[in-house]
């Protein structure tokens, strides 16, 4: 998010760790563009550090599963740098924003 926000854009991550409400992320953010990033259990691991089991990574999918539905950009993270990923995304907006 720092990419986007060092480029103008106003991002922010929308996890639903503590809600069971599939659309939250529409009522707490309500974004004029939703991208999701994807990334494996494995990676997240070894990218973040994140001290979850698998189950709860399992979770966190299945409370993001309407956000991935509803995405206007969905991007597998797993075989790219933090470069590539802002890169994308970037291009995908620069793309919106002149249709």
């Amino acid at each position: 998010m720092a990419g986007l926000n060092d480029h103008g854009y106003e991002a922010r991550g929308i996890a639903q760790e503590h809600s069971f409400t599939p659309s939250m992320w529409q009522r707490i953010t309500s974004p004029d563009v939703l991208i999701y990033l994807d990334v494996s259990y494995e990676n997240t691991i070894r990218r973040r550090q994140l001290n979850w089991t698998p189950d709860e990574y399992a979770e966190q999918l299945h409370r993001l599963r309407h956000a991935r539905q509803y995405a206007n950009f969905y991007l597998d993270t797993n075989l790219l740098t933090i470069s590539e990923v802002l890169e994308q995304v970037i291009n995908f907006l620069e793309q919106t924003k002149d249709n």
